[in-house]
C-alpha cells in the first residue's frame, strides 16, 4: 500500500525593521488559519535552498527584500494525522516596510514584543519563549 504521508518543509522570517517585527495575517478563505496571524514565509520548493526559499517567499508575499541573519528555531507539528509541517524560522532584517501583501494575507503588522504576544497563535507565542525570540535585542 502506497504511504499518503506528507511532509512540508516550510521557511519563516521574523522580520525586523526598527525594533519592530512584521505579521501578517492570513486571507479568510484560507484552508488553514483563516484570520489568524503569523510570521512571513512559505513552502520550500524542490531544489531550492533554505535561504533561497525564504527570501523568495517574502518577496512574494510581502515584496520586502531582507538580509537573512541567524537561524533562530526548527519546530514541527501536523495539522492532519498525515500531514506534517517542519517550520525553519529565521531572523530577518529589512531596511524599509514599505510592504505589499499577496492575495494570500488581509493585513499586516509592524509589532512590538506585547502586540506580538496578544496577536500571535499559542503555538507561535510558545515557539518563541522557548527559543528566546521575545529576548532578542533588535526587538523592543
Amino acid at each position: 500500500m502506497e504511504n499518503s504521508n506528507t511532509i512540508i518543509i516550510a521557511l519563516k522570517g521574523v522580520i525586523i525593521n526598527n525594533g519592530r517585527a512584521l505579521i501578517v495575517q492570513r486571507a479568510d478563505d484560507d484552508e488553514i488559519g483563516a484570520g489568524t496571524w503569523e510570521c512571513v514565509g512559505g513552502q520550500i520548493e524542490f531544489g531550492e535552498d533554505l535561504e533561497t526559499a525564504l527570501l523568495r517567499e517574502i518577496q512574494e508575499e510581502v515584496g520586502l527584500s531582507v538580509t537573512i541573519g541567524q537561524l533562530l528555531y526548527a519546530t514541527t507539528f501536523k495539522t492532519k494525522p498525515t500531514r506534517q509541517v517542519v517550520i525553519i524560522t529565521y531572523l530577518c532584517e529589512s531596511s524599509n516596510q514599505d510592504v505589499i501583501l499577496s492575495s494570500e494575507h488581509s493585513a499586516y503588522k509592524w509589532a512590538g514584543k506585547e502586540e506580538l504576544k496578544r496577536l500571535l497563535p499559542q503555538n507561535i507565542i510558545n515557539d518563541f519563549e522557548k527559543n528566546n525570540v521575545f529576548s532578542l535585542d533588535v526587538l523592543k
